[in-house]
């Protein structure tokens, strides 16, 4: 393997694993929220799926079951927002190279 620069590459690769850990604190510290029902239940997720605040609405806590599906709703939301938002941070991190899910632990 004539020109194969091994030291190159691995320089490359600690880069990239720097690039990750920064992603990763930066993904602890960024906060997305969903809501349902108009803001009745707003949920507020970090880019690396931890709950930060939940909020109900006073007006929300009449009817059980229908308070359940407003906080399934507004967390669904919530995790959707932050997987696109790490994703994104993944991509420009990246260079837009095709990263499969799962590859790189935490994302």
């Amino acid at each position: 393997m004539d020109g194969f620069d091994m030291n190159g590459l691995m320089g490359m690769m600690g880069g990239l694993q720097q690039r990750m850990a920064d992603l990763q604190r930066a993904a602890a510290e960024t906060v997305v929220e969903g809501s349902a029902a108009g803001g009745l239940v707003k949920i507020q997720v970090t880019g690396d799926q931890q709950v930060v605040s939940v909020r109900i609405d006073q007006d929300a806590l009449e009817d059980r079951e229908l308070l359940e599906d407003l906080v399934r709703a507004a967390m669904d939301e919530a995790l959707r927002r932050s997987k696109e938002v790490m994703a994104q941070s993944l991509r420009e991190a990246t260079g837009g190279l095709p990263i499969p899910p799962g590859m790189i632990p935490g994302f």
